[in-house]
Parts: structure tokens; C-alpha cells; sequence
């Protein structure tokens, strides 16, 4: 029965669910407009202090500057940096959790060590920089060229060893990629991290070093001997270290760093993002920083760094098969 009572009741629901309406129609471009109020958490998926660590706390404190707040970096490290891969992917979407995606979601996320799945659970803000990754050898090794190191391998197989940050990591799969083309069988000895790697090697447990320029102070020192670098050119800082490439094994590994925030992100919160982090790749005090680190500019504006992932992510999928990395995660 329609009485006075239920007709007001009806009135009263319909003027509550067109101000609801009205409220959340404005919300968009009202929260847009006055973010950020308030700090920026910035998930780092690595140890503090490291040279991922470095970069990204370089490129924060531009941003947080141009954005006219502060970004604090969380280091949440482990597993590979999928812990804080994972992090991030499950934040809310308010622009006020952002961080760092490696590239390695794109085969972890596969293997089954990311619960989240990189071509649709974050938002891409900018690809910033690679790294420089390479293998280095101990002063007093035998290896004095990767010749020598090929050779070697080819003469004992499955004997030659190298020290790697995790199974599965960039440098274990580049190095393996590396082997396949070259025809080598490697023993591959995976350690915890960079630093206990290059322990490893320091200590003469291990013939060969492969990672990230942790071994950049250390071969000018002369403690060790640089073999081969793995991006498309020559370092500046090691310009008499040949590439890979050059060596004759057509392989190229740098693993470009971005900046990432969950799904869902307000698009016009994520332009301000976008803008504020292209501003940063390009300062000095950031060119600085990546050029001690050995980290190359490979700046990418958010769509054209996800389409970057989701290529990489169909080549994964290969290089997983081909590998048989599914087996050597299980051992």
C-alpha cells in the first residue's frame, strides 16, 4: 500500500542515493585536484643501501619535491623482491602507495612466486633504469678473457662454477641464457643475495661472480677481473670490458627498474605521477646517482612501459620452457 509514510520514505531514499551519486561523481576529480595531502609511502622490494635501494630514494626525494610532498621509501625485501611486489599490488589505490616493480614479476608471477599477475594488477607510472650486470672472476683466476671462461667450461663440463643472487633472479637466468648460447654446461651456485654472492667468490668458494655492479669497486681495485658486461654497449666506467654481444654470444640482460602504484589508480592522479617521475629521471642530482651505480637512463612514460612488460612477459614465458626453470625452482 502506497501511504504517506512509505511515499516520504521513498522520497528520503531517492534524495540519499542521488547525493551519494552526485558525491561520488565529484570525488574523482576533487581527490585528483588536492593530492597529495599528505606523505607518499614508496615500497622498495629491496635491502636498504643497495644499489636499487640508491636509485629510487635519489628519484623520491626529486618527486616528492615537485609533488610538494615527501616520499618515504619502505624497504620490504625478499623473495626475490616479489614481497614487496606483492605489497604494492595489494595496496589501496589512492595514490598514496606507490614503489618499485622489477621486471622480474614478469617470470616470478609466472613460477608462481608472485600472487599477482603484472599485466593487469598495477599501474605503470615510468620505466627509469637498467642495470649493469656482468661476470667477474677473482685477480688470481686463470680466466683472464671469456674465452679462457668458455673454454674452461666446454673442458669440464657441469665443473665451472659461478655464484648468482637466487634462483630464478636476473643474473641466474641471464647467466644460464648465456651458457645456452654459448654451449657451455655451468654449475650454478645460488646465493642469498648480491652481497653474500660476491662474498662467495671473494672467498675462492666459487670461480666466477654473476650480478649487478656490486663487483664495480672491487675490480678497481684489483681484486677482481671483469670478463664481459651484459647491456646493449660498453660501460663508460669499464670501457675496455667488452659486451656479451661482442664476445660473439648474442645475449643482453639490464633489467630496467620502474615505478608502478596498484591497479585501479585515479588517472589523473597517475599523471601527476607521470609527470613528477619524468621530471625526476631527467635531474641532475638522479643522473648523478645512476651514473656512480653503472645504471643506464632507459626512461619509459607509463604506457609505453607497459607495453614494455607485457612484452617481456611473453618472452618469459619462452625463456621459462626453454630453461626448464619451473624444475630448477623445485630443486
Amino acid at each position: 500500500m502506497n501511504t504517506p509514510r512509505t511515499r516520504h520514505a521513498s522520497r528520503r531514499e531517492f534524495v540519499l542515493a542521488t547525493l551519494g551519486a552526485s558525491a561520488l561523481a565529484a570525488t574523482g576529480p576533487l581527490f585528483a585536484q588536492n593530492w597529495p595531502e599528505r606523505p607518499i609511502t614508496f615500497i622498495c622490494p629491496w635491502p636498504a643501501g643497495g644499489t636499487a635501494d640508491q636509485s629510487m630514494r635519489a628519484l623520491c626525494t626529486v618527486a616528492g619535491k615537485l609533488l610538494g610532498q615527501p616520499i618515504a621509501v619502505e624497504n620490504r625485501a625478499g623473495a626475490s623482491g616479489m614481497i614487496g611486489a606483492k605489497v604494492l599490488a595489494s595496496a589501496r589505490a589512492d595514490g598514496y602507495t606507490i614503489g618499485q616493480i622489477p621486471i622480474s614479476v614478469t617470470r616470478f608471477s609466472q613460477l608462481g612466486s608472485l600472487q599477482a599477475d603484472p599485466r593487469k594488477d598495477y599501474t605503470y607510472i615510468a620505466r627509469t633504469s637498467g642495470q649493469t650486470f656482468g661476470i667477474a672472476v677473482p685477480a688470481n683466476s686463470p680466466f683472464k678473457t671469456l674465452k679462457d671462461f668458455v673454454a674452461a667450461a666446454k673442458a669440464r663440463p657441469g665443473q665451472v662454477t659461478y655464484a648468482h643472487a637466487g634462483v630464478g633472479g636476473a643474473t641466474h637466468v641471464g647467466m644460464e641464457e648465456f651458457a645456452g648460447v654459448a654451449g657451455i654446461q655451468l654449475n650454478h651456485v645460488p646465493y642469498k643475495g648480491g652481497a653474500e654472492a660476491l662474498q662467495g667468490v671473494l672467498g675462492g668458494h666459487v670461480d666466477a661472480l654473476a650480478d649487478s655492479s656490486s663487483w664495480a669497486p672491487h675490480v678497481e681495485a684489483g681484486k677482481l677481473r671483469l670478463l664481459a658486461t651484459w647491456g646493449e654497449q660498453r660501460t663508460a666506467r669499464f670501457k675496455d670490458v667488452p659486451t656479451l654481444r661482442e664476445c660473439g654470444y648474442d645475449v643482453v640482460v639490464d633489467a630496467p627498474n620502474g615505478i608502478g602504484a596498484p591497479r585501479g589508480l585515479d588517472p589523473a592522479v597517475a599523471a601527476r605521477l607521470r609527470e613528477a617521475f619524468r621530471a625526476a629521471v631527467a635531474s641532475p642530482e638522479f643522473k648523478s646517482v645512476a651514473e656512480k651505480l653503472d645504471a643506464p637512463l632507459l626512461y619509459l612514460d607509463g604506457p609505453d612501459y607497459e607495453k614494455y612488460v607485457n612484452t617481456v612477459y611473453q618472452k618469459e614465458t619462452v625463456l621459462i620452457d626453454k630453461l626448464k626453470l619451473r624444475e630448477l625452482m623445485k630443486g
